[in-house]
């Protein structure tokens, strides 16, 4: 049965692919709003914000990594969205395959899309002065942070996918995460804050997520940040899995 959903799953996944290798501009227009802002507050706002002994390209980059993550995933629920609306959902089921694969298939090709841009963002950083003294077992623990954050935000998306009325509806809900490291230590540290706004900001999951890849980029002590990282991104992980099947089952009952 693993066996068998695996390699169903792997097939849906190259299915995915070859269409954005199609419209490469899935992934170009994931990018875009990313690498603006970081050029915006780096070259614009940079020269206002202390940002510690380090330069703020490399303050800066942690929250732009997960800026981008929320920028893939709208194509996740948008491609899944067409999808259900086309029938192909029916046809696969006629055939001998996983129900659940036809899940993983979005879900798959959305992490491999979403690392594909974080890899360009990071290119686009090294351009602008970003530099790192972080070994292998720091960047291997990011990367492993950066996959866990994606797809819990992947099936997240899955959820709308499978609701949504329309197609704006399915993609416009990824716009309070695309901004929500604005309420976070993404781009100023929270001590500058108005007491609520302080307080949202500490306890929501983008600044422990944030301050964790700092911490290690920079080679700093992590703390408890990084557990509370892994808490939320396991957390959401969990919640969206489970509703996300559920909303399925009843779609394809």
């Amino acid at each position: 049965m693993t066996k068998h959903f695996v390699a169903d799953s792997t097939v849906l996944l190259g299915r995915s692919l070859r269409h954005i290798s199609r419209s490469p501009d899935t992934i170009i227009t994931t990018v875009i709003v990313p690498i603006a802002f970081m050029l915006l507050f780096v070259y614009v706002f940079g020269g206002a914000i202390r940002s510690g002994s380090h330069s703020y390209v490399s303050y800066v980059l942690p929250g732009i990594l997960l800026m981008t993550v929320a920028s893939g995933i709208s194509y996740t629920a948008f491609r899944l969205f067409m999808d259900m609306q086309s029938g192909i959902f029916e046809r696969f089921h006629s055939m001998p395959i996983a129900r659940s694969s036809v899940l993983w298939g979005h879900v798959l090709t959305s992490l491999v899309a979403t690392l594909i841009s974080l890899l360009v963002v990071v290119a686009v950083a090294l351009l602008m002065g970003f530099r790192s003294g972080a070994g292998a077992p720091a960047w291997l623990a990011i990367a492993g942070i950066l996959t866990l954050f994606t797809l819990a935000l992947t099936w997240l998306a899955v959820i709308p996918g499978l609701c949504a009325k329309s197609v704006d509806g399915a993609s416009a809900f990824a716009y309070p995460l695309i901004f929500l490291p604005f309420i976070s230590s993404a781009f100023v540290p929270t001590t500058t804050m108005p007491g609520p706004v302080r307080a949202f900001a500490e306890n929501q999951p983008v600044t422990s997520i944030v301050n964790t890849i700092r911490d290690l980029l920079t080679q700093s002590p992590v703390g408890t940040d990084i557990w509370i990282a892994l808490a939320w991104c396991v957390g959401i992980l969990s919640v969206a899995y489970a509703l996300s099947m559920r909303i399925y089952r009843r779609r394809i009952a």
